[in-house]
Parts: C-alpha cells; structure tokens; sequence
C-alpha cells in the first residue's frame, strides 16, 4: 500500500466501479495521472471497493468513513485519497517504531499517546486536576502525572474487564460541572474509576474522539466474550485458524483507532467519531447484533482439522442450516463453507428472528467466490448484513429528525417541589409493584383473592362509590383530628430542602440543569402526542392499519367476552410477568412493541416566524445552529511527538 502506483490503482478502480462503462475519447491512457486528477470517487464504489484493501476500511463503517473524508464535496478526488492513505501509513508506522516502556506489558501494543503542553489531558480527584500524559494500548489505559518531582509512576487501568465501561462527563472546580470536556472511565469497580479532561479550546471534538477510541477497545472485548469461543475451549483447536480469531477481532479494532486518528490528524472528521469505530458502533445499531455474527463467523470461522464427533455431524448440521433451523445452536457455514461451531453461539442474539431469517437466507446465489471476504458479483456475509443495518438506519436516523424537528424549547419549573408533591402517588406504586414482584408471597396472594372476589362477585359497580366514600370519610376524619389539634402544625405542610451553600455561577448551573430536566420531560411528552397523531391522522398508512386492526379486535373481544373475565386475565397477566417462566417472553415483547414505536415518525411542526408591530424596523437575530462546527478541529500538529507516534 507504500507505492503510489498501487495507490492510484485503487482509485482507478473505484472509478471504474462508479461507471464501467464510460467510454474516454481521450487519446491519453485511463491510468495516466493526469486523466483521473479531476475525477471523484462515489460513496457506493468507495464501500464496495476500499474495504478489500487490508486496514483501509471496514464494510461496517466503510459508509461513514466515505462521508467523514469527503464532507460537502460531492465525491473523493485522488489528491484526498492519497493524503488519507499517506497519513494512515504514518499511524501504522508510529505504532511499529514505538519501543514499550519497563511500566507495559509486553504484549500490549501502543495504539495513541495523549501528551500536549498546549492542552493537556487532566484527571481529576476529589475536585483536584493533574495534568499527565495518557496512553491507550490495545489493553488499557496508563496515566502518567506530571509531579513538582517529575514524571510519577503510571497508573493502569484494564479496559478488559466485562465491567469496563466509559461516558461523558462533565467537571469543574468546587463540584461545579461547567466544562463538557471529559469521560468518565471505570473497570470493576468505583475505586477504579477515571475522570479525564481532555483540554481543547476549540470544542468537545477532542473528547469525543478520545471517547471513541477508549469505546472500541472496551466494544471488541465484549464482542469476544459475547461472540468467541473462551481460551480453554478444548474445540477451539477443531477449525483451523479460530486460534487466531481473538487477534483478528482486536487488530480490526485497532485499524479503526487508526483510521480515525489519520482522519483527526488530515482535519477531515464530518462525521461523528462513534460511527466510525466499528465495534463501538455496531453495538448500538438497529441489525448491528448480525453484523458482529458475521464477524464472528469471519473471524473464528474455519475448516474443521479434526476427526471427532464435531466432524462426524458435520452434513447433518448442514442439513439443518438450509433447512432453517431456528434453535441456534446449528453450526452456521461462512459463504467459503468455513464452520462456526454452534458450541460458540452462546449470545441471546442468534436465537432473535432477525437473526435465524438472516442465516436461512445467506448462501450467495450468484458470483464467484474467491475468499470470506472476497466475493465477484455479489456481497460477502458482512457485507449483505451491512445493507440491511444500513437500511434501518436510515429509518431510525429518519425518526429522530423528525423528533428533533418536533422538540420545541421552553418552560421552567421546581423539580423538588414536584418530586415532594408526587411522593406520594410513588409510595403507592413501589408498594404494588412489590406485590407484582412477590416480595411478601402472602401479601400477594391475599391481595389477589380481594382482587378476584370483587370481579366474580359482581362488586365491581361499588368500587367507584366505595373510593368516594373512603376519600370523603378520611378527609372529614382529618378535618376532626386537625380541630382537636392532634395532628400538629406542621401537618399538611410541605417540605423541601434547601440546596447546599453556592456561589452564583452554581445557582445559574442547577437552574440551568433543573429548567433542561423538565424541558426533556417535556419534549418526549410532545414527541409521543406527535406519533400518536401522525398514527390517528394516517401519517403512515401501514401502522394506521395496524392499529385499526388491532382496536377492531380489541373491540370484538369486548363485545363477545364478559368484562369480569378479560380483567381477571389482565390481572393474572399483570401479576406473572416477573415470574422466571414468563419474563423472557415479556421482554421479548417488550422489546418489539419498543422498536415499533420508535420507527413510528412524528408528525411535522411548523414554527412560523414571528410577527411584531408594523413600526418596528428591528430585525430578529437569527437562531444558532444547535451543531456548530469548531474552527480548529483538532489542532494535531501543535501536540509534540512522542517516539514516532503522534498525540492527540
């Protein structure tokens, strides 16, 4: 990939890909440099082609790769396309001539160093910032404080463990959270628990991609617990190269590091750094659970070496596949006919529907097969799974515009005040769903018979009166007890704390956090009455049948069956649900409901402008951008070089 001639071949391809048959009346060779200098590469030819070149990109997030590097242009040029390559082959070349310190292990691999005068990196304690070098392996993180003695011992922390997890967070002298510049990284447990700033006065991109990268190695370790066969599988050793696949899944994960580092350091990221790490980005996409099987497959799958029972049952198993075994524990078959044992298939997801459709129908029907990943007219696993992921999330991406769209800012309010005013009403609720729960068997069961004596008694008309009755009785009850003064002064009064002692930036700060909490509450309020117009009003015209359909049902239902026994089922459905036997199913149903409702637009908002007097001249200012570009992104080159490698 070092040559230039290769390089431009691989443009030439892409080109090629983009119109095939295009006819030149140029005298001058299609390869002459100086007939492809004006030509741009699309998106579809980028993601098919670029992908099939090692470390160059992935067919997960080959899509956002193409519209980080191109941004408003309209296609790649080749000046773009070598300045890419040329900055990925840097990275690459820092990570090799990069010697480990005595404070490594030594199979721990330097992936980004993040050491810089003009911003440093700072890790808070106890409201307390020291200022250090950071250093990301493909393993871990190491912090270096900078002392009044020197450099201090580096800190390690393993990003590892199943618990490792990192988010944004927020810091600031006195506990005051003003500045949105740092993550919080945590492994295990609260005392291994990171606060890290990454200074950068020009924006949160800093953050964000540091995020990024801590993010993709905690992802690719999940996904080799979730998706790979453990260490001491004894049929890890049955297929050939599955030895090898907890390596293949990590360097993918450390090329997406670096493709994203080039990026940073060519000042070309459009696009958002989580979407362009592949792991970390898969495990939040709608079909991104089948994209990471068709990893896993790729990367542990392989031909069977071995003659045991494994091998023997090897056409049955296949059998089973092509006839669309649901159970998901088949051994499922790469496109090449490389074997991913079902023994490894212990992840929830194989067994969901999209998954076993996914499988029945991934044979490649046409083209010609020339490796896993190479494939002539048609798409390898990966590459098929991508489309479908692709497609949902245009769809998902589609919703949340519109919810955007739809949110509309405003209205302060004393979130403790109403907190106070609903304690009640939450009392009431934790203890019934302490019944739902079975906490106090007995209590449940006593509760129950009650519930099921009014339905079959016929009591229900008296519950109404009997709730008035109550209310009225408690409250004259109260009335008497308070004119006897028993109940004390302070009855009835509400009580609030008042929040700890706090300059004026703090006020402004909880003001502002308060006035955002309820604003939220208020925009998915207005969100969902948007669906439910958009449903009502047949915005979408397949979920308005839906709906209607299944109303006319509910209505059937009701008209044919007493009412006394769909409450009794309801109530005995109510009181199941968190049973062992049941709760799998719920979720599931749950879960689907959940997506349904999410892919649901809402209806449009149009904010008309406003309209002041007829005299007045003066001109409204008009409204930021809620996404505003930094200037200086990611000022790389002022950061030093350490040891060949580049900081960030």
């Amino acid at each position: 990939m070092q040559e230039l001639a290769f390089q431009r071949l691989i443009f030439v391809t892409m080109l090629a890909w983009n119109d095939p048959y295009d006819e030149d009346n140029d005298p001058h060779s299609s390869l002459d440099n100086y007939s492809i200098l004006g030509r741009l590469v699309e998106e579809d030819a980028f993601v098919r082609i670029a992908p099939a070149v090692a470390g160059v990109a992935d067919a997960s997030t080959a899509h956002h790769l193409f519209r980080a590097l191109v941004g408003a242009e309209k296609g790649l040029s080749l000046d773009l396309w070598t300045t890419y390559l040329g900055e990925l082959l840097k990275v690459h070349h820092g990570r090799q001539t990069h010697k480990i310190g005595d404070n490594f292990l030594s199979d721990e691999q330097v992936l980004c160093i993040g050491s810089s005068r003009k911003r440093p990196v700072l890790k808070w304690e106890q409201n307390t910032a020291w200022p250090g070098h950071l250093t990301l392996t493909n393993k871990a993180l190491y912090f270096e404080a900078i002392g009044l003695a020197g450099m201090k011992k580096p800190l390690r922390l393993d990003l590892t463990d199943h618990n490792s997890k990192i988010e944004k967070a927020k810091v600031g002298p006195f506990g005051s959270r003003l500045f949105d510049s740092a993550v919080s990284v945590s492994s295990g447990s609260v005392s291994n628990e990171w606060t890290l700033e990454f200074v950068d006065f020009g924006g949160e991109m800093r953050r964000d991609v540091w995020l990024a990268f801590i993010n993709e190695i905690i992802s690719v370790y999940k996904f080799i617990r979730e998706y790979g066969p453990s260490d001491d599988d004894p049929t890890i050793h049955h297929v050939y190269g599955a030895r090898r696949g907890k390596k293949r899944a990590v360097s993918s994960a450390t090329n997406s590091i670096a493709r994203l580092q080039s990026l940073q350091f060519i000042r070309r990221l459009h696009e958002d750094p989580a979407k362009l790490v592949q792991f970390s980005y898969l495990s939040g996409a709608p079909f991104g659970d089948v994209v990471l099987q068709t990893l896993a497959v790729r990367f542990w799958g392989g031909s069977l070496i071995t003659n045991s029972k494994v091998a023997n049952e090897r056409s049955l198993q296949r059998h089973k596949h092509s006839e669309g075994s649901s159970s998901g524990r088949s051994q499922v078959f790469d496109i090449d006919g490389s074997v991913y044992l079902g023994k490894w298939m212990t992840s929830p997801s194989w067994a969901s529907s999209h998954s076993v459709s996914f499988w029945r129908g991934s044979s490649v029907k046409h083209g010609v097969i020339l490796s896993k990943s190479l494939v002539v007219a048609d798409k390898n696993l990966v590459e098929k799974a991508m489309v479908i992921c692709k497609e949902k999330s245009k769809v998902v991406d589609k919703t949340h515009a519109t919810i955007v769209a739809a949110t509309v800012e405003g209205i302060p309010s004393n979130i403790d005040l109403f907190k106070e005013l609903v304690l009640p009403f939450a009392i009431m609720a934790q203890k019934f769903k302490k019944l739902q729960r079975w906490e106090n068997p007995r209590s449940t069961i006593c509760f129950l018979l009650l519930v099921y004596t009014v339905i079959f008694r016929n009591m229900l008309f008296y519950i109404f009166p009997f709730t008035l009755m109550a209310m009225a009785l408690s409250m004259l009850a109260l009335k008497g007890l308070r004119e006897q003064g028993r109940l004390g002064r302070s009855f009835g009064k509400v009580t609030i704390r008042d929040q700890p002692p706090s300059n004026t930036i703090q006020k402004i700060v909880a003001l502002k956090e308060a006035m955002a909490s309820v604003e939220n509450s208020l925009q998915h309020l207005n969100v969902s009455l948007l669906k439910m117009r958009t449903i009502f009003l047949a915005g979408q015209p397949e979920v308005t049948t839906q709906v209607a359909l299944i109303l006319l049902a509910s209505s059937a239902v009701l008209l044919v069956v007493p009412f006394r026994y769909i409450l009794a089922v309801s109530t005995l459905d109510l009181f199941t649900r968190e049973l062992e036997f049941r709760r799998e199913m719920v979720a599931a149903f749950i879960s689907f409901v959940k997506e349904r409702w999410e892919s649901i637009h809402a209806a449009p908002v149009i904010v008309l402008p406003y309209e002041g007097d007829d005299n007045s001249n003066k001109t409204l200012p008009a409204k930021a951008s809620r996404q505003t570009e930094s200037k200086d992104v990611q000022d790389q080159r002022s950061d030093i070089y350490v040891n060949g490698i580049r900081p960030s």
